[in-house]
C-alpha cells in the first residue's frame, strides 16, 4: 500500500486525524477537494471565484459551498482547512445536557472534556480582550441585563490571535498596519486581529487560527502529504485495506487511485454521507452499510434575525464576527433550548468599493483620496451600521434524511435532503422571539425574515448527522470511535457522526471526538 492512512477532507475531523497519524509515524495522504488558500488569495471582487460548484468542480472551485435543498440551505467550506476557512472562529465547549441521550454508552461529557481542552490548546482559543470588545459585544451584554438575564451572558472562546495594544481609539484602527506579525507555535506566520470584520471571508492579516496553521501544519511538517483540488468519488475494499478513487480538479483531467490500510472520511455531514451512500447504493462497493445511513440529520437550530436600531450603531462589519453569547440551553424557556449570539457580516460596500477602484489608472494618492471621499459619504448614511444581526443555535430535531435520487430532468443520481421543520419549529421560533425581546429591551426592532415567516426555510452553517454514532448497525452507522460497522479500519470523523443537535457551535466538539477516536485507534491493539 502507498499509504498507511488516507484522510478525505481537511476540516475539524480530518485535520486532527492527519496530525495524530503523522505524529505516530504513519504515511498519511490527505485528499481535499478545495484549494490551498493564503491571506492574499481570498476572493474579494465580483469576478473572483467564491463558490465551489459541485456540478462543475473543475470550472468553479471557490471556498464556499452553498447547497440549496427544498426546505433548508447548507453552507460549507472548501479548501485546505475545511470549515475553519469560513466559520466565525467560535470554539466553544459542548454542554453536559447534549450527551443525555442518543450517544453510544462509551461517549460521555466527562470523558470527552480532556479532548475538548486539548483542542482549545491546539487552536489557541481565548475570549476577545475586554478593552477590545465591539459595539455588538456591549449591546449583547446590555440586552441580557435589561431582560434580567445578565447571569446568562458570556464571552465566547475564539480561535483568534489578539494583540495587547490594539483598541478602537487608534487612528484608522482597522488598517492592517496595526497588526503585529510573528511565528505561531507551529512555525507559521500570523498577524494579530484588527477587528476588520472579515472573518467569514478570509482574514487579511492572518489572525484567525485556521486549521492549516496548526493541526495541518504539524501534519505536513511530519511528512503528511496534502493534495488540494482532489475530489474523491468512491471508496472500495481492496485486499487488507481500501482503494480511494479521486479526480484532480486542476491540470489534465483523469481518474486516480490510491490504496491504504485505513481510510478516514472527514468530508463533512453532507460529503461523508454522500460518499457512503454512493458506495452502498450506486457503486455497490460497500453493500453492507447500515440501513441508518443518511438518517438523523439536523440543522443545529441555526437562525439569524436582523434588528434595526434608529439611535445606535451596532456596527456589524467591525470586530470578530461573533464574540459573545446569552445561554438559554437549560430549557428554562418552556423547554426550548437555544444559544443566542451577536452576529456580524463583512463590509460588502467596502469590498465593492475596493474592487471598483482598485484597478483604476489613477495614481495611488488620487485613488486613496477618492476612496476616502466615497467612504465618508457612505458612512454618513450607512444603514448597515444600524443593524444588529442577532444569531444563534438551538436544539432542534434530528429527523432529516439524506438519500440519492434523480428527478425527471436529471440522468445522474444526486444527493437530496428531506427535512421537515415541523418538529423543530417551536425551538426556532423561541430563538426568534428571544431575538425580538432582546432587541426591544435595547431600543431596536427585530425583523423576522420572510423566508421563515412564509416558507419555514432555514439556512445552516452547522449541519450534523447522516453517519450517526450508535451501538450497532441497527441504530447507527459508526461506533464510538467513528469506525463504520461492518468495515474495519474505515472511519468517519466529522459532523456527520454527531447524533443530535448541540445547540451551539459544533467545531470544538467535532475536533474533540476526532482527538478521542485517534487516541483509541493509535493505542496498542487499536
Amino acid at each position: 500500500m502507498n499509504y498507511d492512512a488516507i484522510v478525505i477532507g481537511s476540516g475539524f475531523g480530518g485535520a486532527v486525524a492527519a496530525c495524530r497519524l503523522a505524529e505516530a509515524g504513519q504515511r498519511v495522504l490527505v485528499l481535499e477537494r478545495g484549494r490551498r488558500w493564503a491571506s492574499l488569495d481570498f476572493p474579494r471582487g465580483p469576478r473572483d471565484d467564491w463558490c465551489f460548484d459541485v456540478e462543475r468542480p473543475r470550472e468553479r472551485h471557490g471556498w464556499l459551498d452553498l447547497r440549496l435543498f427544498p426546505r433548508v440551505a447548507v453552507v460549507q467550506g472548501a479548501g485546505i482547512g475545511g470549515g475553519s476557512l469560513v466559520y466565525a472562529n467560535v470554539s466553544v465547549a459542548p454542554q453536559a445536557s447534549a450527551f443525555e441521550r442518543g450517544w453510544p454508552q462509551a461517549i460521555s461529557y466527562a470523558g470527552l472534556m480532556p479532548y475538548v481542552d486539548r483542542v482549545g490548546e491546539m487552536l489557541g482559543v481565548n475570549p476577545v480582550p475586554e478593552a477590545q470588545a465591539s459595539a455588538r459585544y456591549h449591546l449583547t451584554r446590555e440586552a441580557a441585563e435589561a431582560c434580567g438575564d445578565g447571569h446568562r451572558f458570556r464571552a465566547l472562546p475564539l480561535a483568534v490571535r489578539f494583540g495587547p495594544d490594539w483598541h478602537y481609539g487608534l487612528n484608522d484602527p482597522h488598517h492592517r498596519r496595526h497588526s503585529r506579525s510573528s511565528l505561531n507555535a507551529f512555525g507559521r506566520e500570523q498577524g494579530t486581529c484588527v477587528h476588520c470584520g472579515n472573518c467569514d471571508i478570509g482574514c487579511p492579516v492572518g489572525a484567525r487560527n485556521t486549521l492549516d496553521l496548526n493541526y495541518l501544519a504539524r501534519a505536513e511538517d511530519l511528512g503528511a502529504e496534502l493534495l488540494p483540488l482532489s475530489l474523491v468519488v468512491s471508496v472500495a475494499p481492496d485486499g487488507d485495506g481500501y482503494r480511494v478513487t479521486y479526480q484532480k480538479l486542476d491540470g489534465a483531467p483523469g481518474i486516480r487511485h490510491e490504496r491504504a490500510a485505513r481510510v478516514i472520511l472527514a468530508a463533512g455531514s453532507l460529503g461523508s454521507t454522500e460518499l457512503l451512500l454512493r458506495a452502498r447504493d450506486q457503486h455497490r462497493t460497500l453493500p453492507d452499510l447500515s440501513p441508518r445511513l443518511g438518517h438523523g440529520w439536523c440543522a443545529n437550530g441555526d437562525f439569524l434575525t436582523p434588528a434595526y436600531y434608529a439611535n445606535r450603531r451596532p456596527s456589524p462589519t467591525r470586530g470578530p464576527t461573533i464574540s459573545a453569547a446569552i445561554d438559554y440551553l437549560d430549557g428554562s424557556d418552556q423547554g426550548a433550548r437555544y444559544f443566542v449570539e451577536d452576529g456580524g457580516f463583512p463590509d460588502a460596500i467596502g469590498h465593492a468599493l475596493n474592487s471598483l477602484l482598485g484597478d483604476g489608472i489613477a495614481g495611488p494618492r488620487l485613488l486613496e483620496s477618492w476612496r476616502t471621499l466615497l467612504r465618508h459619504l457612505l458612512d454618513h448614511q450607512a444603514p448597515g451600521e444600524c443593524l444588529m444581526p442577532w444569531f444563534g443555535q438551538g436544539v432542534d430535531a434530528n429527523d432529516g434524511v439524506m438519500r440519492l435520487s434523480r428527478d425527471w430532468l436529471e440522468q445522474d443520481l444526486a444527493l437530496t435532503l428531506d427535512y421537515n421543520v415541523a418538529r423543530s419549529k417551536a425551538t426556532v421560533q423561541a430563538l426568534i422571539e428571544r431575538h425580538k425581546s432582546l432587541s426591544a429591551a435595547t431600543g431596536g426592532k427585530a425583523m423576522e425574515p420572510l423566508s421563515w415567516r412564509l416558507l419555514d426555510y432555514l439556512v445552516t452553517p452547522h449541519p450534523l448527522g447522516g453517519c450517526n454514532m450508535g451501538e450497532s448497525r441497527w441504530d447507527g452507522v459508526v461506533d464510538h470511535r467513528g469506525e463504520v460497522f461492518g468495515y474495519p479500519r474505515l472511519h468517519v470523523l466529522d459532523g456527520a457522526i454527531v447524533p443530535g443537535a448541540l445547540g451551539l457551535n459544533p467545531s470544538r466538539t467535532i475536533a474533540a471526538l476526532a482527538e478521542r477516536a485517534m487516541d483509541q485507534i493509535l493505542s496498542p491493539g487499536g
